[in-house]
C-alpha cells in the first residue's frame, strides 16, 4: 500500500473539504421538464408528443422551452382525452429527431428535474439511444422521492402533481400539459426547498440525500428486532396490551425492522405507531410470496388500524347478470349459486357503478329492478322514450331479440370487450375533436374500470377454475421454490433443500398441502387480493409450470390487452394512485 505525499495529500485534504461544504442550492441551474406521450412505455413503443421545461436558478426563471412534436403514429383516444393534444395538433409539428437535441441544447449544464423522472427521463433517453445522440450525464432530481420526505398525509393525500402544487399554492394548475405541468414543478420544487431550507438543508448535495431525523424514541426500540431471524416472513408490531398495531412483510425480517428504528420515516402514521408499538413478533416462511398470502390473511383477521392495504377484504361488490325471463345489470355483495354471470369483484361501490353505467351505454337492456313476467304489461319509462331501453315492460321487444342482445353482453363480460370498447372510444374521439375534454374523461374513467373489471375476473376465473397448480422457480440463491395453489389458494409453499430429489420433495409438498373445496361461480377459495398476488409470482419470469389439473387459460381476445392499454394512459406512478 502506498500513501500520498503530505503535500499532496494536504491539498486533496483541502479540496476535499470544499467539496463536502456542496453547491449552494442558489447557485444551481434547475431545468424542470415535463413530457406528454402517447402511453406509459417507450419500451411499447409509445413516443413524445410533448416537451415543456422551464430553466430556474435562485429562484428566478431563466428560460422556458416548449414544443409539439410529431410521434408518427396516431394519438389514442385516451390520450387525447388526457392531455388534449389531438392528432391535427401534431402533424405540422417537428419530430422527435429535432426536437430532442433543441431540448439537450437548452438543457445543458443544468440538474434536470421532473415529477416522477424516472418516466420522463426514461423516454427521453430512449430516444436519445435510438437516434445515437450523446446523453449528457445530467444530475437527476425526482420531485415525487423529495415530497415523500417532505409532505405528509396529513397534508395531501397523495404526492400527485397536482395536490402538492395546491399544497404548495402554485400559480399554474397542472393541466397534463407539458410547459403548465413543468411551470407547477418549479413551483413544487421551490415550496420544497423553501421547507427544507427552515430544517438546515442549504445545498445540492444536502438535498439530493435528505432524509428526516429519526426520532430518539425509535432509536431507543431498536432492540425490539434482535431477536428475528434473517429470512422471509411477516412481522406483527404490537403494543403494550399485545393488540396488533401493524403487519408487514419482509425477505429479511431482522433487517426490514431494525429499519423501522434507524432509518427515517416518511409515512406520519407509521411513525405514531413505532412510538406506541411495545414488541415485535414474526412468523418466518418458506418464500416471498407465502409471506405475502400470510401478511394478507392476517390483516383480514387482525384488522390493524395502521395498516392501509385493505382491512376489509370480505366487503367488496359485484356486478351481476341475473338469470331470469328478462335479464338485467344488477349489482351485489355475494355470488351466488344461482347460474348467473358476475363481474368482479370491485374493491369499491364506485367502480362498480362506473362499469354498469358504461355497460348501460352500450347494451340496451332494462335497468328497473322489479322482476318482470314473460309477458308483462307496464308503461314504459323514461330511458325507453330517450331510447336507451328495449323496453320489454311494454312489450315493445320480443323476447328473441332481446335475448340476442343479452348474449352479446354476456360474451362481453366473459370473453370479449370489444364492443363496449369500440364504442366508447368513438365516443371519446368524438368528444375530444369537438374539445369537449370533460365529457370524453367521463367515459374514459368509465371504461377503464370496466376493462379492469373484465380483466380481472377472466384471471381470475381461470385460475379459481384449476383444482391445482403446482409450479417451481429458482430464486436469487439459486434455490427451487415450489407453489401448490388449489383453486386460486395458496395450499403450501417451500423451498427445495439442497441434494434433495426433486420429484420426491414436490409430491411430499402435494401431500401435505391445504385441502381447498372449489367456490361458487369465478369467486377464488381466498380472498381476490390473495388470487392476484398468487397469479402475479406464476405471470412472473422463470416460473415453471409442474402440474396444472384443470385448464388454465384466458380468452385469447379478452379483457387484458384493454386494460394494460388504459393502465398506461396516465404517467402517475402506480404507487401514487
Amino acid at each position: 500500500m502506498t500513501t500520498a505525499p503530505p503535500a499532496s495529500r494536504h491539498r486533496w485534504e483541502l479540496q476535499r473539504g470544499f467539496d463536502e461544504l456542496g453547491r449552494p442550492l442558489r447557485d444551481v441551474t434547475f431545468c424542470v421538464v415535463d413530457l406528454e406521450t402517447t402511453g406509459g412505455s417507450p419500451g411499447d413503443g409509445d413516443q413524445i408528443t410533448e416537451i415543456g421545461a422551464v430553466k430556474v436558478r435562485g429562484g428566478e426563471v431563466l428560460g422556458e422551452f416548449q414544443t409539439l412534436v410529431n410521434p408518427h403514429t396516431a394519438i389514442p383516444a385516451f390520450i387525447a382525452v388526457l392531455t388534449g393534444i389531438t392528432n391535427g395538433m401534431v402533424a405540422d409539428a417537428p419530430p422527435i429527431e429535432a426536437a430532442l437535441p433543441a431540448f439537450l441544447e437548452f438543457a445543458a449544464g443544468s440538474v434536470l428535474v421532473a415529477h416522477n423522472a424516472r418516466f420522463d427521463v426514461g423516454f427521453l433517453k430512449n430516444d436519445a439511444r435510438r437516434l445515437d445522440l450523446i446523453w449528457p450525464d445530467f444530475e437527476i432530481l425526482d420531485t415525487v422521492k423529495l415530497a415523500r420526505h417532505v409532505v405528509t398525509r396529513d397534508e395531501s393525500p397523495n404526492h400527485k402533481l397536482s395536490s402538492l402544487a395546491r399544497v404548495f399554492r402554485s400559480g399554474t394548475t397542472p393541466n397534463h400539459r407539458a410547459l403548465e405541468d413543468a411551470r407547477a414543478t418549479v413551483d413544487v420544487l421551490h415550496g420544497l426547498m423553501e421547507r427544507l431550507g427552515g430544517l438546515g438543508v442549504q445545498t445540492l448535495e444536502e438535498l439530493q440525500g435528505y432524509s428526516a431525523k429519526v426520532a430518539s424514541v425509535a432509536r431507543r426500540k431498536r432492540h425490539l428486532a434482535d431477536h428475528l431471524p434473517h429470512a422471509p416472513g411477516v412481522y406483527l408490531f404490537r403494543d403494550e396490551s399485545a393488540r396488533v398495531l401493524y403487519i408487514g412483510t419482509s425477505r429479511d425480517l431482522r433487517r426490514r425492522v431494525r429499519s423501522y428504528f434507524t432509518a427515517s420515516e416518511k409515512r406520519s402514521r407509521i411513525g405514531e405507531m413505532v412510538q406506541i408499538a411495545a414488541s415485535v413478533s414474526a412468523i418466518e416462511c418458506a418464500t416471498p410470496l407465502e409471506a405475502s398470502v400470510r401478511e394478507l390473511r392476517l390483516i383480514a383477521e387482525h384488522k390493524p388500524p395502521y395498516n392501509r392495504r385493505s382491512r376489509h377484504p370480505e366487503k367488496v361488490t359485484w356486478l351481476k347478470l341475473t338469470r331470469e325471463a328478462w335479464p338485467r345489470l344488477s349489482l351485489v355483495k355475494r355470488v351466488l349459486d344461482d347460474d348467473a354471470d358476475y363481474l368482479g369483484p370491485f374493491s369499491s361501490k364506485a367502480a362498480a357503478e362506473s362499469s354498469l353505467a358504461a355497460l348501460h351505454e352500450v347494451f340496451p337492456i332494462r335497468q328497473c329492478r322489479d322482476r318482470l313476467a314473460r309477458k308483462p304489461q307496464r308503461s314504459a319509462c323514461v330511458l325507453a322514450e330517450m331510447g336507451r331501453c328495449l323496453s320489454p315492460c311494454d312489450g315493445s321487444v320480443d323476447p328473441q331479440t332481446y335475448a340476442a342482445v343479452v348474449r352479446q353482453l354476456r360474451d362481453t363480460l366473459l370473453r370479449r370487450p370489444d364492443d363496449v370498447v369500440d364504442l366508447v372510444h368513438a365516443r371519446m374521439s368524438a368528444l375530444a375533436d369537438e374539445e369537449r375534454f370533460e365529457e370524453a374523461a367521463h367515459h374514459r374513467d368509465r371504461l377503464a374500470d370496466f376493462v379492469r373489471a373484465a380483466a380481472r375476473t377472466q384471471r381470475l376465473t381461470a385460475l379459481t377454475g384449476c383444482p391445482e397448480v403446482v409450479a417451481a422457480r429458482r430464486e436469487d440463491d439459486g434455490r427451487w421454490a415450489v407453489h401448490v395453489v388449489r383453486h386460486g389458494r395458496l395450499a403450501a409453499a417451500g423451498v427445495i433443500p439442497a441434494g434433495t430429489d426433486a420429484v420426491s420433495y414436490v409430491e411430499g409438498l402435494r401431500a401435505s398441502a391445504e385441502t381447498v373445496l372449489p367456490t361458487i361461480g369465478p369467486t377464488p377459495a381466498a380472498t381476490a387480493e390473495e388470487s392476484e398476488q398468487i397469479l402475479r409470482w406464476l405471470e412472473s419470469p422463470g416460473v415453471r409450470l409442474v402440474e396444472v389439473v384443470g385448464e388454465w387459460a384466458c380468452p385469447v381476445q379478452g379483457a387484458g390487452r384493454h386494460a394494460r392499454r388504459s393502465a398506461g394512459a396516465t404517467k402517475e406512478s402506480p404507487l401514487e394512485q
